[in-house]
């Protein structure tokens, strides 16, 4: 993904969490004083989405594959953190609860989606080889896999969570995410060329 696509898409965001703490502290009693600004919790939110929004945001352009998608999936799950904020705070791990959040977020929209859309965008992965037709490979054969899947890949060899923390994202056994890691990791190898899948093996 060019830099300045993902500048603008981070400004993007940030500014819509900004406006989300901003509107609710201008809205709950317009009778009280005009000039009071948000309370700590509502900083305390703005800080977090300004801190996280962009990993998030990489997170949902692997899985979905479009800025558009990525930054719908990015701020509804930032919608949903300020909506449920004093709920995560209390959590142990704020940015797993994030992804979480996200995950079932495109798998709600897969459901509503189920035929894949054409990639237009190119991913500036971690590890990922610095060669647009390689990443574009990369990210063509992802979107052939199944969206469980997909999730498992990106959340293992690109997030790097260890097998438990991926199992915990989508609430599944461990055993079940060394099967879709393994199946997908093949039917990788089956789709990309040689030398993509070589750069591939070694980077992740």
């Amino acid at each position: 993904m060019h830099r300045d696509d993902s500048k603008s898409a981070d400004t993007e965001v940030r500014a819509e969490a900004s406006a989300k703490a901003g509107s609710k502290a201008g809205t709950k009693d317009e009778t009280k004083d005009e000039t009071k600004g948000p309370t700590d919790a509502e900083r305390e939110f703005v800080d977090y989405a300004e801190r996280s929004q962009r990993g998030l945001y990489r997170l949902a352009f692997l899985l979905s594959g479009r800025r558009e998608s990525a930054q719908d999936l990015t701020q509804t799950t930032l919608a949903q953190m300020y909506r449920y904020w004093r709920r995560a705070t209390q959590v142990a791990d704020l940015d797993a609860y994030a992804r979480t959040i996200l995950l079932r977020a495109f798998f709600a929209e897969q459901r509503r989606f189920r035929r894949e859309r054409d990639l237009h965008l190119l991913m500036d992965a971690p590890r990922a080889p610095d060669h647009p037709e390689v990443r574009l490979a990369l990210l063509d054969a992802l979107a052939q896999l199944p969206p469980r899947s997909r999730a498992v890949v990106a959340l293992r060899h690109w997030v790097d969570l260890s097998v438990e923390d991926t199992a915990a994202h989508l609430g599944c056994s461990t055993g079940t995410v060394k099967s879709l890691n393994s199946r997908a990791l093949v039917r990788l190898r089956e789709l990309l060329p040689e030398h993509v899948w070589e750069e591939y093996r070694h980077g992740a």
